[in-house]
């Protein structure tokens, strides 16, 4: 049995899980309708299929070894996120205190007043969002650098093992992160509640906003 394999397996699983800005973006979109949900889902996937390629061509260290380079993409990140997290906000402010829950739609997602639902129309810019959350995030290659050559074994070819794990982060990725919009969307009566959506929709607004604003700030004392 690979222990190698098994740790990284569990280190990796954290790493996913952990509770951050594609977290955030997942859930806010999920709050909309299951099919936003899923597409920033399998943006998020994408963006780390994005990290974890350039970590295995070695193009992640390029990024890191040039100070201009990764302060650019740190500053597209920043400004990204404080974007979303500001539209979270704004959203939140103005959502409706009476609004109606999602018992309010028809089978077909679309609201009682005959409106189409701003899922349908929008599943290209939550899996837009999704995708350029993860892949405008700087410290992912960072991540990746210093995490995948300590599980690759002494004298084993470097290529074929770091393919390898790469393919399980991103793979992970594929089940987490849409488990958690199914979660989200199965919640969607109690979730969808005008307090409650309000409530998760700032926060979620609070996350990313101190997100972005914390890499500007690193970016600026840098």
């Amino acid at each position: 049995m690979d222990g190698q394999l098994i740790a990284f397996t569990g280190v990796a699983a954290g790493m996913v899980a952990m509770p951050g800005a594609d977290f955030a973006v997942v859930v806010r979109n999920a709050l909309d309708s299951r099919r936003a949900g899923v597409a920033a889902a399998v943006g998020v996937a994408g963006g780390l299929l994005v990290h974890t390629a350039l970590a295995v061509a070695g193009l992640a260290a390029v990024l890191v070894a040039v100070p201009a380079l990764f302060g650019a993409v740190q500053l597209l990140g920043g400004g990204y996120l404080l974007y979303l997290g500001t539209r979270a906000l704004t959203a939140a402010v103005r959502r409706p205190a009476a609004a109606t829950d999602g018992t309010a739609r028809t089978a077909a997602g679309t609201p009682a007043d005959g409106r189409p639902h701003t899922a349908l129309l929008g599943t290209t810019q939550s899996l837009r969002q999704g995708f350029l959350t993860n892949a405008l995030n700087p410290k992912a290659p960072v991540l990746f650098l210093s995490l995948l050559p300590q599980f690759v074994p002494a004298g084993a070819p470097a290529l074929p093992r770091t393919l390898l794990l790469a393919t399980m982060v991103v793979a992970m990725a594929l089940v987490w992160f849409p488990a958690v919009a199914l979660l989200v969307d199965r919640l969607g009566v109690w979730l969808r509640r005008p307090s409650v959506a309000r409530a998760v929709e700032a926060t979620t607004g609070a996350l990313l906003t101190a997100l972005g604003g914390i890499l500007l700030v690193e970016l600026a004392l840098s």
